[in-house]
């Protein structure tokens, strides 16, 4: 009896285990679930924005030598930069050929082809003042032959360097110019914008190149114009010194051809 009642108490424990293990309570945090479910939301709009750049990536990639030849777009004779040749009928100016294509910062080989203007400075120091309108017009004169001279060397110059450069700026737009119809489908993006830098940089030194050539001409003209200037000038003073001096002279001519024929006797 004793044994049977222990059966029956073990028994019992296990059932009421049994039954408390069957009824568990679900435990729930609705801020975990809240901050779960929008952490979900994240990393899904993350992977679709990573899907579409890797689309964007490749179709940027594309070269548009997939859908059409580039070798179209691409100058067939090109104009070139050439030197100037030397010749027999030039064996003098040599020297000043040599400074057209390569530069010449000193104006030696201008000075060299150039005629020798002759000392000023005694003629100058004879005229004092005795004459000053005189000497106006010669350092006049002799300032318009110092910018001529000037701009002369330093058009020379810049034309020489910038045809030295030029072959060289020409090698360089020949091989952009076959990397940019190159066919290959393997030059990534990045590729194509390191050639739109290059082109960029090669039309900023093409746009230098152009404003001293007109820096040169501007130069140019301004010599031009002064020497006009003061031609005009020294026709306008002759006109004024006309008007003023020209009656009196012409009176006392008058008068002393009177007095010649009055006083005039027959030997």
């Amino acid at each position: 009896m004793r044994r049977l009642m222990i059966v029956c108490f073990v028994f019992a424990i296990l059932g009421v285990g049994l039954r408390v293990a069957d009824a568990q309570i679900v435990v729930t945090d609705p801020a975990t679930t809240i901050k779960n479910i929008l952490t979900a939301a994240i990393k899904s709009q993350i992977v679709d924005t990573l899907t579409e750049q890797a689309r964007q990536i490749r179709r940027m990639a594309r070269r548009l030598s997939v859908f059409t030849d580039l070798a179209k777009y691409a100058v067939a004779d090109p104009t070139r930069w050439r030197s100037y040749r030397y010749q027999d009928l030039n064996l003098y100016a040599n020297p000043y050929v040599e400074a057209l294509n390569f530069g010449d910062a000193d104006g030696r080989a201008y000075e060299a082809i150039a005629r020798t203007r002759a000392a000023a400075g005694p003629v100058l120091a004879e005229l004092g003042e005795d004459n000053p309108a005189a000497e106006a017009s010669m350092l006049a004169a002799l300032a318009t032959l110092d910018l001529a001279d000037s701009t002369l060397i330093t058009g020379t110059d810049q034309n020489g360097r910038l045809r030295a450069g030029g072959k060289l700026e020409m090698r360089a737009v020949d091989a952009l110019e076959r990397d940019v119809v190159d066919p290959s489908s393997a030059q990534s993006a990045t590729a194509v914008v390191d050639k739109i830098s290059a082109a960029v940089l090669l039309e900023t030194r093409n746009r230098q190149a152009r404003t001293q050539f007109l820096t040169a001409i501007v130069e140019q003209l301004l010599v031009d114009n002064k020497r006009a200037r003061d031609a005009e000038a020294a026709t306008m003073n002759m006109q004024l010194g006309r008007l003023r001096d020209g009656r009196p002279a012409g009176l006392s001519l008058l008068a002393g051809a009177g007095n010649d024929l009055r006083a005039w006797k027959q030997p």
